[in-house]
């Protein structure tokens, strides 16, 4: 996994409550016709396994929105746009406007032995994101494979209000090919374009709400060292690019641990803005960097810098 995981866990397992002021990590959801705090408890938890769950960062509490129907793609922007209630309000023009954009956004490039092709992910794709990221997640914390399951009730949870977010906020997946072969899901990566998209509760050292931010990038274990990675944060830059975002700047979290993908990040001209304080390891996360890069205005995707001259990331 490339990008520190967006959303976090209670310092006491046993119980997750949700609160009025706080959610996972979005803005307040302001539609009068949901009543969306539910609460439920993990009681189940060995404490053997419960301290893995704290390698992230504190997890304040859930707000639950109706889910998407599968029934629905949303590679059809007509119905999406059509239908405002799907994001529990109305857009304005612009929204209206980026919106569109984000639904005919499209990333290809030739990868090692395959294709890749990166878009928005659809309403019907949500189960087997969910899955790839629980998958990921699991490995990065040392869970046993028998938490996914866990795990993907509370990434489920988490991807449903995001993607409530829209235009503000975006999931792209990314489908590699091979060589005659069928296509699969290769990736994922979310990216949040400003203020109203970005987290609540982001992780530390915290970035600025009101530039665009990359989290959640994983890519299928039996997929990587193929530059996965490396075209899904290229896919990020671009689409930044042309939702005409406010600020140039964009920063994601990187874990000091993870050496392969700082060495992506550092390569794609990302630097490192701040470092958690050694006193975070009390806590149970990690130590990570903040990392930002100014990105320059491109007219077209030709323009931007996909090459990834080395190939040997693990991403």
């Amino acid at each position: 996994m490339a990008a520190t995981i967006s959303f976090s866990f209670c310092s006491d397992p046993r119980h997750v409550h949700p609160q009025p002021h706080s959610h996972l990590h979005s803005q307040p959801f302001k539609n009068p016709l949901f009543n969306p705090l539910h609460s439920f408890s993990i009681t189940s938890l060995p404490p053997k396994v419960a301290h893995p769950l704290l390698l992230l960062h504190k997890f304040d509490s859930f707000k639950f929105y109706p889910a998407y129907s599968s029934s629905h793609s949303s590679s059809s922007s007509e119905s999406y746009l059509n239908d405002p209630l799907r994001i529990g309000r109305f857009l304005t023009n612009d929204e209206t406007e980026k919106l569109q954009i984000i639904h005919n956004f499209r990333y290809s490039h030739e990868v090692v032995s395959g294709s890749l092709l990166v878009r928005v992910m659809g309403a019907e794709e949500m189960d087997v994101t969910v899955g790839l990221l629980s998958e990921s997640f699991a490995e990065s914390m040392s869970l046993p494979s028998g938490y996914v399951r866990f795990l993907a009730f509370l990434v489920n949870q988490y991807m449903t209000e995001r993607r409530a977010l829209m235009p503000h906020t975006a999931t792209l997946v990314g489908y590699y090919r091979e060589e005659g072969g069928e296509e699969e899901l290769a990736g994922t990566v979310e990216v949040s374009f400003n203020k109203r998209g970005a987290n609540a509760s982001p992780p530390t050292p915290t970035p600025p709400k009101d530039c665009p931010y990359i989290c959640n990038m994983t890519v299928k274990k039996q997929l990587r060292r193929r530059g996965i990675g490396w075209h899904l944060l290229k896919a990020c830059e671009e689409l930044i690019s042309q939702t005409s975002c406010p600020s140039r700047e964009v920063y994601l979290h990187c874990r000091m641990i993870d050496t392969a993908p700082f060495k992506m990040y550092t390569k794609a001209g990302y630097s490192i803005v701040k470092t958690d304080s050694i006193f975070i390891l009390l806590t149970f996360q990690r130590r990570k960097h903040l990392m930002c890069k100014m990105l320059s205005v491109f007219n077209n995707h030709s323009e931007v810098d996909i090459t990834n001259p080395d190939g040997e990331f693990s991403l």
